[in-house]
Formats: structure tokens, C-alpha cells, sequence
């Protein structure tokens, strides 16, 4: 009996160290990038007879070869639109051109696309997260029954460039029609003036290294330190009616010099991940900075825009700020860190937005929650570094793990003894 009960004693001990384990959040994967915790593995086809099938509302993991091309798998209604944005992923210091990225496209069942969509890593000519979005609209003249569609992930890459596989993360998402019938035409007037930056002092903020870990702001003036090839990503939350904009400066260097052609991205990305603007500088070692191009406030008609900038503020929700530091500037200028300035500005007024005719996959993914407006409002913004974060919570667990334990272990303790005493 006693032996009994020990050995039940190390299993709860065992169990619970697992537990606080388990539930301890994801952290970076090797290669720098965050993927959703619980993300689930499919492997893309070469073809489209062995196509696997995305569900709205997942995120998936899959990996992309050189030269690739991969077929996915989707059952889509006729009435919502779709949107399969796909994250590549290359590894730290592979080698690549600037023309090297990812091209995505959705197709019926006849292979004809109903969208196109491509990323590169441009003039940095440095590995990073760069996203695709494969997209279904309805109203437009293919593409519009409720049938499967086929996605199309194929890789970008010089005959030169790094042979090996790249990660890829996958999150498809569902947007239903409207209730009522809304205007066709994108709003015809809106300030497109850059807007001053705002001027309040810098506030620490380090960034996540994925979208599910993407740090929450506000307007203001953040400040973080990038070591050449770091990618961090930062989430906005903006209404309907509200117009976003961001900017971003890179200090000057205590050593070495040349110049490193894109040296410092920023882009800006919609709740649905797609590209909404991006911006690169040129640096020498001494300060400089880029701004996005301004885009109109966030309505529903912006879809009907030609300018795929315009085209993207289509709904609210958190939008994506993403930094990229150039590998490249190592070689001229040392590891770092390097200080970089963020600037993120809000203007207009928030209203009401559509009623929709059902609910988007995954929910709430087109609305802000108003925790978010008042943590972006105040600056809290979920406590210190993120990888802070994860020393604690694993702590906590594992601190209560271990409390169970020597409790137990102590009330065994204590009940031989006195069956010892009697």
C-alpha cells in the first residue's frame, strides 16, 4: 500500500512537470519566426489529385522545397470571400536575390486563378518572413461558385540562390457577405498629405517574431534595438474610419562604413495579412529614415480601389507593422544592435462598419475589441519582452508543479511516520 502510494505520488509529480511544460508558450523556432503555437503540419502536393484540405479559421505549417510548387486544398462558399495568406519562411542566412520570394494564387477546379498575389525580398537581399495572399472576391467574374478551389504556392528563386527548404505558415480565413447591399465605389476624397509624425518621447517596445506573437500598439513613438537579419512584428489595431500611418528611422552607426541598399523594411499588413504598403532605406551609417505611403482610411468600398494599397484598408482589426533588418549590414557596419525608431499614427474618426451576414473564420478577425483600444491607448501592451514572458509563465507553472509535489510528497512523509509512532 505504501509503495502504492508512492509510486502514485511520483506519477502526479511526473504529470504535473509535464502539464507546466506544456503550457508554457511557444518561442521562437531557429530560424527567427514565431509560428502559431498549435499550427498543424500538411504537406503540399505537387498536384492537385493529392491536395490536402485547409479549413478556415486553422493556421498551418508545411515547407516549400527549391523551385517548388505545391497544391492545397479549399471548399469555399458562394457567398464569402476568401483569403490565404502564406508566410515563406528562409532561413537565417541563406543566400538569396532580390527577386527570390513566393508567388500564390487561387484556382477553380479548372485551373483558371482567381487571384494572384507575390512577395519578395527586394534590395535588402536579405532572408526574411515575406507574405502571399491567395484571395477569392465574390461579385467579381470568376471564380464565384460554391465549389473546391485549389491554392497555388509556388517558390521564386535564382538559379544561384540557397537550395534549402523554406517554412511556410498558412492561415486561410472566411469573410461573409454583407446583410445589405453597401456602395461599389471606393470613397472618391481623403487627406493624402503625409501626416507629421507624432513627436511624444520613445517609449521601449520590442517587437514579436511572428504574427501570433506580433506586440500591440498604439499611436506613438516606440523604440526598439535589431541585429542584422531580425524580423519583429507589431499589430495596430484600427477601426472603421480610422487612417493608419507609420514610419520608422534607423540611428546612425558607432562604426564602419559603405552603403546597404535596404538596409531597413517596414511594412504595413491587414488583419488578413495582405500587403497594404512596404518601404525600404538606404543606409550609410548615419541616421535616416522611410515613411509608408498614405492610404485612406479603413472602409469597406476600399475594395473596389484600383491601388492595392488602397485596395487593402477593406476592413478593421489589428493591422500588422513588420521590421526587417538587413543581414547585409553587418559587413559594413558590425552586430549590432542597431537602435530603430517607430512612429505609428492614428487619425479620423471610428464609426460603426457593415453588418455582415454571418461571421467571419476565425471570428472577430474584422472587428477591434475594445481592450484593445484601451491597452493601445495606454501603452499596456501585455507586460515586458516577450521572451520575459516565457521564463515567467514557465516558471509559474513549473513552481506550481513542484509545490504539488513536495506538498504530497510531505503528506506521505508525514503518514509514515505516525503509522511508525503507532
Amino acid at each position: 500500500m505504501r509503495q502504492g502510494l508512492r509510486n502514485a505520488v511520483r506519477g502526479l509529480c511526473a504529470g504535473a512537470v509535464v502539464w507546466a511544460l506544456a503550457w508554457t508558450p511557444a518561442v521562437a523556432a531557429p530560424d527567427g519566426y514565431a509560428f502559431t503555437p498549435g499550427a498543424e503540419n500538411l504537406a503540399g502536393s505537387p498536384d492537385t489529385a493529392g491536395a490536402r484540405t485547409l479549413v478556415p479559421g486553422r493556421t498551418y505549417r508545411s515547407s516549400l522545397p527549391a523551385h517548388g510548387r505545391l497544391y492545397y486544398r479549399l471548399t469555399l462558399t458562394a457567398t464569402a470571400n476568401a483569403y490565404v495568406p502564406v508566410t515563406a519562411v528562409p532561413p537565417r542566412g541563406a543566400r538569396v536575390a532580390a527577386t527570390d520570394g513566393i508567388r500564390v494564387s487561387l484556382q477553380d477546379a479548372d485551373g483558371n486563378p482567381c487571384f494572384y498575389s507575390s512577395a519578395s525580398f527586394g534590395a535588402g537581399l536579405s532572408p526574411r518572413p515575406v507574405t502571399a495572399v491567395g484571395q477569392r472576391d465574390t461579385g467579381k467574374s470568376l471564380c464565384q461558385s460554391a465549389a473546391v478551389y485549389y491554392l497555388l504556392v509556388e517558390r521564386l528563386d535564382a538559379k544561384n540562390s540557397d537550395p534549402g527548404r523554406w517554412d511556410l505558415e498558412l492561415a486561410p480565413a472566411t469573410e461573409p457577405g454583407l446583410a445589405a447591399t453597401g456602395p461599389t465605389t471606393p470613397p472618391r476624397a481623403w487627406n493624402s498629405a503625409t501626416p507629421q509624425p507624432p513627436g511624444d518621447a520613445p517609449r521601449e517596445r520590442r517587437g514579436g517574431e511572428g504574427f501570433s506573437a506580433a506586440r500591440l500598439l498604439g499611436q506613438g513613438v516606440w523604440r526598439t534595438r535589431l541585429a542584422p537579419g531580425d524580423t519583429l512584428f507589431y499589430k495596430v489595431p484600427v477601426d472603421w474610419g480610422r487612417q493608419v500611418h507609420a514610419s520608422t528611422e534607423l540611428a546612425a552607426a558607432p562604426t564602419g562604413h559603405g552603403y546597404v541598399g535596404g538596409a531597413l523594411t517596414l511594412s504595413l499588413l491587414n488583419p488578413a495579412r495582405g500587403p497594404v504598403g512596404d518601404a525600404a532605406l538606404g543606409y550609410t551609417g548615419t541616421r535616416r529614415a522611410v515613411s509608408l505611403a498614405p492610404v485612406p482610411p479603413v472602409e469597406y468600398a476600399n475594395r473596389y480601389a484600383v491601388p492595392s494599397g488602397e485596395n487593402g484598408v477593406r476592413f478593421a482589426g489589428d493591422y500588422y507593422v513588420v521590421l526587417h533588418l538587413s543581414e547585409r549590414l553587418a559587413d559594413s557596419f558590425g552586430n549590432g544592435p542597431f537602435e530603430v525608431t517607430l512612429r505609428v499614427r492614428l487619425d479620423g474618426t471610428a464609426h460603426a462598419g457593415p453588418k455582415y451576414r454571418g461571421r467571419t473564420e476565425p471570428s472577430d478577425l474584422f472587428a477591434v475589441s475594445a481592450g484593445d483600444w484601451g491597452a493601445a491607448a495606454s501603452g499596456d501592451t501585455g507586460g515586458g519582452d516577450p521572451a520575459m514572458r516565457v521564463l515567467a509563465y514557465g516558471g509559474i507553472g513549473a513552481g506550481t508543479a513542484l509545490l504539488l509535489g513536495l506538498g504530497a510528497w510531505a503528506l506521505l512523509a508525514r503518514r509514515s511516520r505516525a503509522r511508525g509512532g503507532a
